[in-house]
């Protein structure tokens, strides 16, 4: 895992690409034609917020890694966070080159070793929240994005032993 840099944006934009291709063919349009836009892309880069996830050399993953508050997790409908005292993170715009299985789960992985993470999720994103699921993250209940609409919150606690 390492901080992307803005020579890497070529292959960021080819991975996303991919990804929004994928997501079409599987009927969950969440990115639509050019999201994240490049310039998005660009300020998390020079925020030290944006992360690949290389192996043998080639970007296989890129995702905006978030910690601290985040305004939109604030309020929760229709549940409640595992607890909400914790510091913690958030996954956005995680994206996979679809060369190799397992990427998302060394992501999620790699994110909990730096903190409890609550992680977004568009309601007809099947897969993401199936593979969400399968590594321990709990739905707690549903957020709201900027836009207002809404998404699934989930969380997983760092194991006590790190936290203590």
């Amino acid at each position: 895992f390492r901080g992307a840099v803005r020579g890497d944006l070529p292959q960021i934009l080819k991975i996303y690409a991919h990804a929004r291709a994928v997501m079409k063919h599987l009927a969950t349009d969440q990115w639509g034609d050019n999201f994240p836009p490049q310039e998005l892309l660009k300020e998390d880069i020079d925020s030290n917020r944006l992360f690949l996830y290389v192996v043998n050399g080639q970007i296989e993953a890129v995702f905006a890694f978030i910690l601290g508050v985040d305004p939109t997790y604030a309020a929760i409908e229709d549940g409640q966070w595992l607890d909400d005292t914790l510091p913690y993170g958030t996954v956005h715009r995680l994206a996979s080159a679809g060369k190799h299985k397992g990427v998302a789960s060394a992501v999620l992985d790699w994110s909990m070793e730096h903190c409890q993470s609550c992680v977004p999720n568009p309601r007809d994103n099947k897969i993401m929240q199936h593979l969400l699921e399968k590594n321990g993250f709990t739905r707690c209940g549903i957020i709201h994005v900027a836009d207002g609409s809404p998404r699934f919150a989930y969380q997983k606690l760092a194991p006590t032993s790190r936290l203590g």
